[in-house]
């Protein structure tokens, strides 16, 4: 799919706070699992414009996009499987493919960063001010990211070799046990957007954020669509086939809510 191209001046990004429409449903295949979704962000238009707009979250390096600060891992099998498929680059698929080789043999690429009482949280290791990962413009393998390039390369998706928390974004999902009144216990799973306050008290001081910029707010189809498989890893089959059935009828009946940066995208 072609997107439009986009005006030279960013537009200004929509207030984080505004009327969502949300949707509640017990998952088909587990009685014990509740799905609760925000509708305002999954019909939305939003996709991703990396390298084509994208003013990225530090100032002065667009063609960083969001992995200016590398990622962090959420456990040791997401470490484990991110470098299972890092061994199996090439110098001419990964820029840094030399700056992660050690005379042990073992790749690196992780680097501790505590955050808050984590004194443990580990993350892709960051080398000349970005992710490992991130091929730099000019480099003959191509810019953008070398896991997601490698993904494509040998007919994968790519939230199968890149960390988690690079395909998920921006969908955030929460999952918290919740006690009923009348004594059931489920586990309910809220996909939401990820937006500036997703980063934490951070998050309000990224030189830009996609979620609530137009120009991000351009796909031709809406969010539940173009990111089936994401949300189909993160919730299951059957719940993504009863969230999509649910979108599509929202969407057919008129949305209410509609999220104010794909409304200003379609008015610009």
């Amino acid at each position: 799919m072609q997107l439009p191209v986009l005006p030279a001046k960013p537009a200004r990004e929509t207030d984080l706070d505004f009327p969502r429409e949300w949707v509640e449903f017990a998952d088909p295949a587990d009685s014990e699992h509740w799905v609760r979704a925000d509708l305002t962000w999954l019909c939305s238009r939003w996709a991703c414009i990396f390298g084509r707009g994208c003013q990225g979250v530090i100032e002065g390096r667009a063609d960083d996009g969001c992995c200016s600060h590398g990622a962090f891992f959420s456990d040791k099998a997401d470490e484990k499987r991110v470098r299972r498929f890092a061994e199996q680059l090439s110098p001419a698929e990964w820029q840094y493919h030399g700056r992660a080789q050690t005379k042990g043999g073992k790749l690196d690429i992780v680097e501790k960063d505590n955050v808050g009482d984590d004194e443990n949280r580990r993350r892709t290791r960051t080398v000349d001010g970005a992710c490992i990962f991130l091929n730099r413009p000019g480099f003959k393998g191509g810019a953008g990211c070398a896991l997601h390039a490698f993904a494509l390369r040998t007919g994968r998706h790519p939230l199968e070799t890149k960390p988690e928390v690079c395909w998920q974004l921006p969908v955030r999902r929460a999952q918290d046990w919740v006690d009923r009144p009348d004594g059931t216990r489920i586990l309910v799973s809220t996909v939401s957007e990820f937006d500036r306050r997703g980063w934490g008290e951070g998050g309000h001081d990224l030189h830009w954020w996609c979620t609530s910029s137009p120009d991000a707010h351009t796909g031709g189809e809406p969010l539940y669509v173009t990111y089936a498989p994401e949300l189909t890893e993160l919730i299951g089959q059957k719940a993504y086939d009863e969230l999509s059935r649910l979108c599509a009828e929202r969407l057919e009946r008129g949305l209410i809510a509609e999220h104010p940066a794909t409304t200003a995208a379609r008015r610009r």
